[in-house]
């Protein structure tokens, strides 16, 4: 079954129509193509993905910021991290969804350079703030007895302030040489949403000089991010090699959940790299391994750190107590009326 609102006939402008209408003057807004198919089943199944995500990751932000136990440099960073992928998902899946309510889905070109900006960035601070997880797995295992001295509230604060500048700096020189592109038509943006790629495509100039500087920064942000995330681990399991087991099999449980997210994250990026890079590939099966691509670690991230933490695990049955008390309140009870 098709969703799809359709006006009158004689009131009704089809794709084309709106997007050979800016072929001779500038582009003022763009034409949000998605799914050439618009099925229920992926209207609801993304928009149970999202409130999966805001529910998983504002539970999370939650717990840390109430339950004094999950004070440690830890959860602080995984705190920032789902605030990060609730703003990375909320840039894109709502207009995704709005888009399979609809025939056509506009968008503003200022719009339109802002949901690909923040798209952009939010992707590379989820990277930083993995980078920050693993170098503070890193102090805590290999440098245990320092690492109270060393992961300070001021050090804390100063990573998060870099693993965010790092991401709002690494998409900036692209969006500088993409807000000057003339767009004279067409319109069309063939994709889900803004995606970088797809919106430079349609300036009528030479785009070169954009896919060169985008290409850069975007793998350096991926290369050097993956290169420190590998030294940590590297270094993390030299030092747990001259463990015993016990205390082997303690240090590991700390980082397991970590590095399945590092993994997934990673996975994920190459698998959307090979779909661009494959001509083979159907547009439709692009775009939604992209989209995919884009809510699978913002989704997993709550459970897997949730499933393995037994002080998350805890945190929420105490938060559930707290509820509980709240909602029926201690008992009142009335005195006894002596005949």
């Amino acid at each position: 079954m098709k969703l799809g609102m359709h006006s009158n006939a004689d009131c009704f402008i089809s794709r084309s129509t709106f997007a050979n209408m800016n072929t001779s003057e500038p582009v003022t807004y763009f034409i949000i193509e998605g799914l050439k198919d618009k099925y229920m089943i992926l209207f609801s199944v993304f928009l149970t993905i999202y409130v999966l995500i805001l529910g998983g990751n504002g539970m999370i932000i939650y717990l840390v910021r109430t339950d004094p136990k999950l004070n440690s440099p830890m959860y602080f960073f995984l705190h920032n991290l789902s605030f990060c992928d609730m703003i990375y998902t909320s840039t894109t899946i709502p207009n995704m969804l709005s888009g399979f309510l609809v025939d056509v889905k506009t968008i503003s070109k200022a719009g339109c350079f802002a949901q690909m900006y923040i798209f952009l960035s939010m992707a590379v601070t989820g990277r930083s703030l993995l980078t920050v997880m693993a170098f503070d797995r890193y102090l805590a295992i290999c440098h245990p007895l320092r690492y109270t001295s060393v992961m300070t509230r001021w050090i804390r604060y100063v990573l998060i302030f870099l693993a965010w500048l790092f991401g709002w700096f690494i998409p900036f020189p692209a969006m500088i040489l993409a807000l000057p592109l003339p767009f004279c038509g067409p319109n069309v943006v063939k994709h889900i949403f803004c995606d970088h790629t797809s919106l430079v495509r349609l300036a009528c100039t030479d785009t070169s000089k954009n896919n060169v500087v985008s290409l850069t920064f975007a793998l350096f942000a991926i290369i050097s991010t993956f290169l420190l995330i590998l030294a940590s681990y590297i270094c993390i399991g030299k030092a747990m090699s001259k463990m015993g087991s016990a205390e082997r099999l303690k240090a590991a449980a700390t980082c397991v959940s970590h590095l399945i997210v590092v993994c997934i994250s990673y996975v994920s990026a190459s698998c959307v790299y090979i779909s661009y890079r494959v001509a083979t590939f159907d547009p439709d099966v692009r775009v939604i391994i992209a989209v995919l691509y884009s809510v699978l670690t913002p989704l997993l991230n709550p459970f897997i750190y949730s499933l393995r933490n037994k002080e998350l695990q805890d945190a929420m049955k105490r938060a559930f107590c707290r509820s509980s008390t709240i909602s029926y309140g201690p008992r009142k009870t009335l005195p006894s009326i002596s005949p």
